[in-house]
């Protein structure tokens, strides 16, 4: 029984140990990307838009070890919601190493096209996101509650300077139609940092399930600048 416990232990902190990694590699590209957006870094870009392949490759392998474990362990209570909702985050972090990526494709498409503005508040956006999935992560791991449900409000800093960058790029567009497409580049820029607050919210969730057994949406919202655009 001990000996079975114990490979269960081992078997759960490879399964953390391999979130970690995709963590911080998507820690990585997320701060990479506001770089190239910021610099005009095609290259490293290119780099951020095909080291995108390595996060895909280790949420597989974090796939699988989740269902080998599920199948050679038949774990029960806490045990399982640990496992399930590693699988489910797995996929949330993956996504978010796409969102990364799809501000390296921006740069990219924008050619030899200026910025409109200099970065102020996507920057701050970036490193928000990257806070809360630090803090997320820890939370996981330490199974910590309170941690994780802080991390939620955050969001809401995420969503308020997305509205304002969309609100100014707006401005600037309706002033000069001639703005439109630089002004479209940094507002899919901010959208892909939103949509990662809002999987960081993910993963508070199946931290939750995980701890609890709860499992509800913690933070369900329509995107208030699109509500502003449409009112």
């Amino acid at each position: 029984m001990r000996h079975a416990r114990a490979t269960l232990d081992r078997e759960l902190t490879e399964i953390n140990e391999g979130l970690l990694r995709i963590g911080s590699l998507v820690d990585a590209a997320i701060e990479r990307s506001i770089q190239a957006l910021a610099h005009r870094d095609t290259a490293l870009a290119r780099q951020i838009d095909a080291d995108d392949a390595k996060v895909n490759a280790l949420r597989f392998q974090v796939e699988e070890e989740c269902l080998a474990l599920i199948a050679r362990q038949q774990p029960a209570a806490s045990d399982l919601r640990a496992v399930l909702a590693a699988f489910s985050i797995v996929t949330d972090l993956e996504r978010m190493g796409d969102h990364a990526a799809g501000i390296a494709r921006t740069v990219l498409h924008m050619g030899d096209e200026p910025l409109l503005k200099p970065l102020i508040d996507l920057p701050r956006m970036a490193e928000t996101c990257r806070e809360m999935l630090r803090l997320a992560l820890q939370a996981y791991v330490e199974r910590d509650v309170e941690k994780a449900r802080s991390i939620v409000a955050m969001d809401d800093t995420v969503d308020a300077l997305y509205t304002q960058i969309f609100r100014e790029i707006l401005s600037f567009m309706v002033e000069d139609p001639h703005t439109t497409s630089r002004g479209l580049y940094l507002i899919f820029a901010a959208h892909n940092l939103e949509r990662i607050g809002d999987r960081v919210t993910n993963i508070i969730e199946r931290i939750l399930f995980m701890t609890s057994g709860e499992m509800r949406e913690l933070n369900p919202k329509v995107s208030k600048a699109m509500i502003d655009l449409v009112e």
